[in-house]
């Protein structure tokens, strides 16, 4: 099991840091008291359900807890649970323009203003910036040079259960589907909407896949198609992408984008990705 601890300044990225953990997979469990963290971790090593990476998310929303974090930590040690440390830190004028901008309130109070407050909240993390293993300094950082950085701490093991793909069967007649990441027409090929014992049915039957991948075009077409997308999976996986929505379509999305991407479906399937078929105008398409 991989524990990971996630503290640092307030302004300085943490929020972003967990939604790349959860597309990661992560379990992530946000502004838990320190001394709860041990307890945490023998649970789910007890339970039935299997986490393999876990984070917990602890800053000085904890209040003066934050002083037991180290102390926990060395018992989670004890105990034979390993983790990584990370801490988020930022400039204080950057971290001032940052307040500034989203017109949040600094979670220590000072009188003497916001610059006070992120000084006084270094001085309360200063001994877990020392014990950190990793620092991220974001000041200069936009959010996908973070996710970079991320990345190469918590690298994505390139395997194909980390993206999930959905192939997604339309008509051209009613329009592109807004959520696509990449769109392929398939109206050159023969429709079998003109022949009559073809007509109602659809791509799901074997009849018109049969007719639509007669000709070699239409499978030159697939092999092509089909190796450009297994290609480009790793490289998608590496980027950080969780999720893809590849489009096929036709005229009406009943009988050409259907057989297309039931065949993308079974290779991807093949390859070992979680594959979501659509077939979103397959009973109006013509």
């Amino acid at each position: 099991m991989q524990f990971t601890v996630v503290t640092g300044l307030s302004g300085s990225g943490k929020t972003q840091v967990v939604r790349f953990l959860e597309d990661m997979g992560f379990f992530c469990i946000d502004n838990l008291p320190p001394a709860l963290i041990p307890k945490f971790a023998e649970m789910f090593f007890s339970v039935n359900i299997k986490y393999e990476k876990v984070a917990f998310v602890i800053d000085v929303r904890v209040g003066e807890m934050i002083n037991e974090l180290l102390y926990n930590l060395s018992l989670l040690k004890e105990n034979g649970y390993n983790y990584t440390l990370l801490f988020m830190e930022a400039r204080d004028e950057v971290l001032v323009k940052r307040y500034k901008e989203t017109r949040r309130t600094h979670p220590v109070s000072s009188d003497k203003g916001l610059l006070d407050s992120i000084r006084s909240e270094r001085k309360m993390l200063s001994k877990l910036y020392e014990a950190a293993d990793v620092v991220i300094d974001t000041s200069e950082l936009s959010v996908n040079q973070l996710y970079a950085k991320l990345r190469e701490i918590f690298p994505p093991s390139g395997s194909a259960d980390m993206i999930t793909v959905n192939v997604l069967a339309f008509g051209f007649k009613y329009g592109l589907p807004a959520d696509a990441d990449l769109v392929f027409d398939v109206r050159c090929f023969p429709n079998p909407f003109y022949i009559d014992e073809l007509k109602e049915k659809t791509g799901n039957d074997p009849q018109v896949q049969d007719y639509v991948m007669a000709g070699s075009e239409a499978q030159q077409f697939f092999a092509k198609l089909n190796d450009m997308i297994l290609m480009l999976m790793p490289l998608y996986i590496e980027e950080g992408k969780r999720s893809i929505t590849i489009a096929i379509g036709c005229t009406g999305g009943k009988h050409r984008s259907v057989t297309f991407a039931n065949k993308l479906g079974e290779s991807l399937k093949k390859e070992g990705y979680s594959v979501s078929m659509i077939y979103r105008d397959i009973e109006r398409g013509k």
